[in-house]
């Protein structure tokens, strides 16, 4: 075997660990955990039935156990991006795309794929947490079937604070405005998802492309409740259990 051959193989293989050892920990079901160390329910059985930190707040009826999923869900997202960017030897408060960008420059042109492959890292990483928290591993083992758990909120927001804090700027502030101006949550998270793509385009980002799919992944797990809140299903502010719909 050629020395590269064997350089492709390891980063193929580092690229599979990366994206397996992410989904694992996005799949961590701090919600879940939560919620049955405090009251002994089921978080799925309320609310919504998303293991979300939203729906601890509306099963405990506490904002302190909401902050403490919040922190959970985030830190599953944010670790394991911040640990590809030290795998891709890229830095790690600097954004994702100005990195690549400057790599280019530097190089006097595209990046060769052995090292292309290598800074596919944390975006892989990025992609793995929010797919984890979306269908979670461990808690299709609890349930012992495999269905939808999140919608990947706050795990995506703490994978764009180490991934590129300017998404993650832009995701919470859009966020914010719309529920104040709408006091739908639901318009709220959504126009976060749209505002990603949005974004990288403005920026003029070379990670444009992933946006657009990370935008759409998200939008693709509120689908369903937000067409139901433009047929006037979704309660404003829903915050509390029993009080809008599943999904």
């Amino acid at each position: 075997m050629t020395p590269s051959v064997a350089a492709s193989r390891s980063l193929i293989g580092l690229t599979a660990a990366t994206l397996l050892l992410s989904y694992l920990a996005g799949s961590i079901p701090f919600a879940y955990i939560i919620v049955k160390g405090v009251t002994g329910e089921d978080v799925t059985a309320h609310g919504t039935g998303n293991v979300g930190s939203m729906n601890v707040r509306r099963t405990t009826g506490s904002w302190a156990w909401f902050a403490a999923a919040v922190v959970g869900d985030g830190l599953k997202g944010l670790i394991p991006v911040a640990l590809a960017k030290v795998a891709s030897a890229l830095p790690i408060l600097v954004p994702y795309g100005v990195s690549i960008q400057a790599l280019s420059a530097q190089s006097g042109g595209p990046v060769g794929p052995g090292a292309m492959l290598l800074y596919q890292l944390p975006p892989i990483a990025v992609l793995g947490v929010v797919l984890g928290h979306n269908y979670s591993f461990w808690m299709a083992l609890i349930k012992r079937k495999f269905t939808r758990t999140g919608k990947g909120l706050a795990t995506g927001a703490g994978a764009l604070l180490a991934y590129d804090w300017r998404y993650f700027v832009v995701a919470i502030v859009v966020a914010l405005a719309i529920i104040a101006i709408t006091r739908y949550m639901m318009a709220g998270q959504v126009a976060s998802a749209v505002a990603l793509p949005v974004t990288a385009l403005v920026l003029n980002s070379p990670d444009w492309p992933f946006m657009v799919l990370m935008g759409g992944l998200v939008y693709a797990a509120h689908h369903k409740r937000f067409v139901g809140m433009l047929r006037g299903n979704e309660p404003k502010l829903y915050v509390n259990d029993r009080m809008g719909p599943r999904g």
